[in-house]
């Protein structure tokens, strides 16, 4: 140990020059180097010899030759100009997209169709139509009707038409059908088959009911139907028109499916009467398959009397199904047109005789009787 080198506070044996407020230049150097506070009190400037040298600046590194090909720009950051659009489907491509769609959907023509609704619908917001004195719209029995109900006729029901020939291209006829189904549904049947094997509008009469009821009267109307009256009949038949009447009324198509097929009353011969007086052709109708489309099993005529209805049907998949209840079944229709009762051979005022009423009356009834249950005895199948 007494060989052991004593040193001096300081720096390598030197004593340092520190004032005691303060430490010496070389202690300064140990310190860690740390930015001094802006408040704090600039320390006074190192001497020369404790003043390190600035370090050099190292050189850059040279570029690595680039190998033999095309040369490459370098990669600039992109202007404001160049930046990207948001994502999305340009509005060319969506109407390539509708156009597509829309021939695939409606034909190569779906756009002179398209034009012609547009104008269609223009002329009714403007109200450019016509419509006749008893509310008759040609425009919108041809264009929406008729079109709503051409599938089911010829889809649904496929039906078949026999006789056709009997119905005049022109002037006016009363044609005389047997009723039947629950729901009408063989009057629209017979509208739009008359209109699409001849080109003629059946002016259907009907009765008060219908044109109490929301809606129903007002497309009644426009469908070209009208209060089933000898005035307003004597008038369409004067006129020229095709008028259809379904002597049974509620009677026939209320009737229980155990008795289908089986004609009732035609009423007082209120429809021969009109015939006779204007002198125009009677042609008998004979619907079958429309018995079977909403089969009537029960009904309700307490509640029927309660809403003033003439009956609440009951058949076998409604109310119990409710309203997938209301679609009917598709059986096999069949129309026949039998040939023309002619009513301008009479005498005048014959329309008033009751007995001649009476029994043209009785002949029409009869004559759609028969061929039913030759109808009946043809038909293979209820559904073929």
């Amino acid at each position: 140990m007494g060989d052991a080198e004593i040193i001096p506070i300081g720096t390598r044996g030197r004593p340092g020059r520190g004032t005691g407020t303060q430490p010496s230049s070389a202690a300064r150097g140990l310190a860690p180097k740390t930015a001094a506070p802006k408040s704090a009190t600039r320390p006074a400037p190192a001497t020369k010899a404790a003043a390190k040298p600035k370090p050099k600046p190292k050189p850059k590194p040279k570029a690595k030759p680039q190998p033999d090909g095309p040369a490459t720009e370098p990669t600039r950051a992109p202007t404001t100009t160049e930046v990207p659009t948001a994502n999305g489907i340009p509005a060319s491509d969506w109407l390539a997209a509708i156009q597509h769609g829309a021939a695939e959907v409606f034909g190569d023509d779906w756009e002179p169709q398209l034009a012609r609704f547009l104008a269609f619908l223009r002329r009714r917001v403007a109200g450019d139509y016509r419509v006749d004195e008893y509310g008759f719209d040609q425009e919108i029995t041809e264009r929406f009707l008729m079109a709503v109900l051409r599938p089911i006729a010829q889809k649904w029901f496929r039906i078949e038409v026999r006789g056709i020939e009997n119905i005049p291209t022109d002037g006016g006829a009363l044609v005389v059908s047997n009723h039947s189904g629950t729901v009408p549904v063989d009057g629209l049947m017979t509208l739009v088959t008359i209109h699409d094997e001849t080109g003629r509008f059946l002016r259907p009469l009907g009765a008060d009911l219908v044109f109490k009821m929301p809606f129903v009267g007002s497309m009644a109307r426009r469908s070209g139907a009208t209060l089933a009256c000898n005035e307003d009949a004597e008038r369409m038949l004067n006129g020229g028109e095709l008028v259809g009447v379904w002597p049974e009324g509620f009677k026939g198509i209320g009737k229980p499916y155990a008795e289908r097929y089986k004609l009732q009353r035609f009423g007082r011969g209120g429809f021969v009467s009109a015939a006779v007086r204007t002198g125009v052709p009677i042609i008998p109708l004979s619907v079958v398959g429309a018995e079977e489309i909403y089969p009537l099993v029960g009904n309700l005529p307490s509640l029927a009397r309660l809403l003033g209805v003439p009956y609440i049907p009951i058949t076998p998949f409604f109310p119990l199904l409710g309203p997938l209840g209301l679609v009917p079944l598709p059986s096999k229709w069949l129309l026949e047109f039998g040939e023309p009762i002619r009513t301008d051979e009479f005498d005048a005022g014959a329309a008033d005789d009751p007995m001649l009423v009476f029994n043209v009356t009785d002949q029409v009834r009869e004559t759609i009787q028969q061929t039913l249950y030759s109808l009946l005895m043809q038909r293979q199948s209820v559904f073929r």
